[in-house]
């Protein structure tokens, strides 16, 4: 049995994304700031914005880039990622956005993979993608340094050439904006082909539920170069008018300075950033009373845990899910939606329709009349859906079925009145003695120790063979904490089934740009001690 949202469907305009955000520009938005460069305070107001996004479109097209053309971006978030990235997709190009950590290696994958003809960078990045695009044959005169670097031309460069944008006509619904990679955590990185309208239509789906509004300054932490960053921050901010104050990596002085002296009203995180909120007593020597909501997103957050954020800070705090393949939010817990359990996702976004899908049987279950459904598998139709994975036909059609559902890999149970909660990854669910254990649920509670600064489960084989819960655990500074402790903790509030059995102290728990825990890399780490 399918459900749809609670929420009533949105109007999604059949347009590109450039009209849909900048086509109702006012004189009065035009002075607006839309970004702010958090480290300098630099402004960049919309009228400047648009001025800049038309100048790269001009000088792509000059240098013969456009339609059916991919051009890489690699950067981390400084203003000009906003100017670059309507840029590309106002020349008619499709962007594909490079995370900013990777290696030489990885960012010539995704370069080859995506046939990118052009690379956006920044100075302190140029090094290694400099190695990548000489790789796959990209010229240095393709190769554009944002902040300059000798034989390399500048986004000033660009700029000044003063080319006007091309006039070009297109399907918002066929053609690919951009093509995100998807994060590689359950198999090889693929290029997720998002539409135009694709996008728009994600960003008229959160709308009304995230609430931002014109007057709010938006902190712009998460990576303009992941899926959430790109829609939920970026475009979702700039549609509303918001300002955007942006920070290219999380440092914990610098993230409690910027919203302190910027007075951010709304604060985008994934669940390792509230940890800190929560814990860390740095949070009380700075004035944080302009919050009004902190989002998070990436990555499962504890009730528990969102609960000492909003608590600490006095604001609303939510969260919502999604996936790249989804541009990506399929579902949110309203800004006004107090009475939605934190632990939940919230409500399925407009214009959506899921189900759970019992992942041994293939037998849809049923939505209760009361109360709380039995897990299953959540799939999601609708018109943020991706068109498919590039020169991958055989992963879309693991992915995308006939009827246009996309099975996420999650397993969800949904209520009554419409409540989603994600259990766990169906890939990653621990199989103990024939039970179920997610991993998920047993990190949630281990944040929960005062003395536990960070968490990660992943299930190992023990000496018989069987798989068992091992949690690896980073202490707070200065703490006495060893495993039988840890063991303790967890048998106290868990089924049997669900006891943590092995404990390993680590530093820092491995996690990809936007938080998710990588727990491929602690499986590498189990597998390198065999």
């Amino acid at each position: 049995m399918s459900f749809s949202s609670p929420l009533p469907d949105v109007s999604i305009p059949e347009t590109s994304v450039y009209e849909y955000l900048f086509g109702s520009l006012t004189d009065a938005d035009r002075d607006r700031p839309a970004l702010v460069d958090g480290a300098t305070g630099a402004i960049t107001t919309y009228g400047g914005l648009v001025a800049q996004v038309d100048g790269v479109a001009g000088a792509l097209a000059a240098r013969g880039i456009g339609f059916g053309d991919v051009v890489g971006l690699h950067s981390p978030n400084v203003p000009a990622f906003a100017a670059v990235f309507h840029g590309i997709l106002r020349s008619g190009a499709s962007a594909t956005t490079i995370n900013a950590l990777y290696t030489a290696q990885d960012i010539a994958k995704q370069l080859a993979d995506s046939k990118a003809k052009a690379l956006f960078t920044v100075s302190p990045l140029l090094p290694q993608a400099k190695a990548a695009a000489a790789q796959v044959g990209i010229p240095d005169e393709l190769v554009i340094v944002l902040d300059g670097a000798e034989r390399h031309p500048s986004l000033r460069d660009l700029l000044t050439e003063g080319v006007p944008a091309p006039q070009i006509s297109f399907d918002p619904a066929t053609h690919v904006a951009v093509l995100p990679y998807s994060s590689g955590t359950t198999g090889r990185p693929k290029g997720v082909m998002l539409t135009h309208r694709n996008l728009v239509a994600n960003v008229a789906q959160i709308q009304s539920p995230m609430a931002i509004s014109s007057d709010d300054k938006v902190l712009a932490l998460l990576p303009f170069f992941h899926i959430y960053g790109m829609t939920v921050l970026l475009n979702a901010a700039l549609h509303e008018r918001a300002s955007l104050v942006t920070m290219p990596k999380f440092d914990l002085v610098e993230f409690l300075r910027i919203i302190s002296e910027n007075k951010c009203s709304y604060v985008f995180i994934a669940p390792p950033v509230a940890v800190a909120l929560a814990k860390h007593p740095l949070v009380d020597q700075y004035d944080l009373s302009s919050v009004r909501v902190v989002f998070s997103g990436a990555a499962p957050l504890d009730e528990t845990l969102g609960g000492a954020v909003a608590q600490r800070l006095g604001c609303s705090v939510r969260q919502g899910y999604g996936m790249s393949e989804m541009s990506p939010v399929s579902h949110v817990i309203p800004f006004d939606g107090d009475d939605v359990p934190l632990d939940s996702v919230g409500y399925t976004v407009a214009n959506m329709e899921c189900k759970l899908v019992d992942a041994a049987s293939g037998a849809e279950i049923a939505v209760p009349s009361e109360g709380v459904s039995e897990p299953g598998e959540l799939w999601c139709k609708g018109p943020n859906i991706m068109l498919g994975y590039l020169g991958n036909a055989q992963a879309t059609m693991e992915t995308l079925d006939g009827d246009g559902f996309l099975h996420t890999g999650d397993i969800a149970t949904v209520s009554a009145n419409g409540v989603v909660t994600i259990v766990d990854r169906l890939k990653e669910l621990i199989k103990y003695k024939g039970y179920q254990v997610p991993p998920a649920e047993l990190e949630a509670l281990l944040l929960s120790h005062p003395q536990i600064a960070d968490a990660a489960v992943i299930g190992v084989r023990d000496d018989e063979g069987e798989e068992v819960p091992k949690a690896f655990v980073v202490k707070q500074p200065d703490v006495d904490l060893d495993e039988d402790a840890v063991i303790a903790f967890v048998a106290d509030r868990v089924s049997p089934h669900k006891k943590v059995r092995v404990v390993e102290f680590i530093d820092a728990v491995p996690k990809s740009a936007a938080g998710k825990i990588l727990r491929k890399d602690l499986r590498a780490m189990e597998a390198a001690k065999a």
